[in-house]
This record gives C-alpha cells, structure tokens and sequence, in this order.
C-alpha cells in the first residue's frame, strides 16, 4: 500500500470532521482555513447553502486594525476571530458548529475560536 501524501491525509481529516459538523438556520458552521500567510473563516448555512458571515486576514478592516498582527500568527488570528464574532452578532448568530477543517485544534485555529468565544457566540 502506497504511502498518503501530506494532502491525502489533510482531506481524509477534513471529510471525517465535515461528516459530523453540518450547520443550519439555528445553529450553523464556523469554518476555519489556514495557509502558510493567512486565515479565513467564514459562517455557513448549509441547508440553505449560503455563507451567512465571514472574516479573513486579507480584508481591508483586518489590515487597519491588525497592527503588527499578521494572518501567519497567532494575535492575527485572534483579531479575524474578534472581526468575525462582531458580524455574528449583528446578523443574529448566536450558536455554531465549529468546524476545524481538518486542522488541529492548537496555534491559530485556537486562538480563532477562542477570540469569537469571547464575542459571545457559543459553540
């Protein structure tokens, strides 16, 4: 049997959380991405199958506010988190699935979900 490649291995992670975590009106999904430069997120309806909120490290708003912050550590992500928990509020999202998109829940993708945690939203 052939050895898995480093990406092979990510989407076998990436479709065994998305088999659990399905969002909807009520309750819908917090996704996260990550590369090499930035961070993105976004909140998903996917019964409806539109996005209802997002956030990245690339916007205009992240990039006057961020500082010294960039997407590639972890005070960047904490402030796209931050971003993104405000949107949630104003459009009414209260609760969310969270999906780490088959990345481990440490680094960045923490530090995302904790800073819209404190925003309120509950996961």
């Amino acid at each position: 049997m052939a050895k898995k490649t480093k990406r092979e291995s990510w989407l076998g992670r990436k479709n065994r959380v998305r088999k659990k975590a399905r969002g909807d009106q009520e309750k819908p999904r917090l996704a996260v991405y990550r590369s090499g430069k930035h961070i993105y997120a976004q909140i998903i309806d996917d019964i409806a199958g539109t996005t209802v909120t997002a956030a990245s490290s690339r916007e205009k708003e992240f990039l006057s506010s961020a500082g010294d912050s960039k997407g590639s550590d972890k005070d960047g992500a904490g402030k796209v988190g931050t971003l993104l928990g405000e949107r949630a509020k104003a459009k009414g999202v209260e609760r969310v699935v969270f999906d780490r998109n088959g990345f481990l829940y440490h680094g960045r993708v923490k530090a995302l979900a904790d800073a819209v945690r404190e925003e309120g939203v509950k996961f």
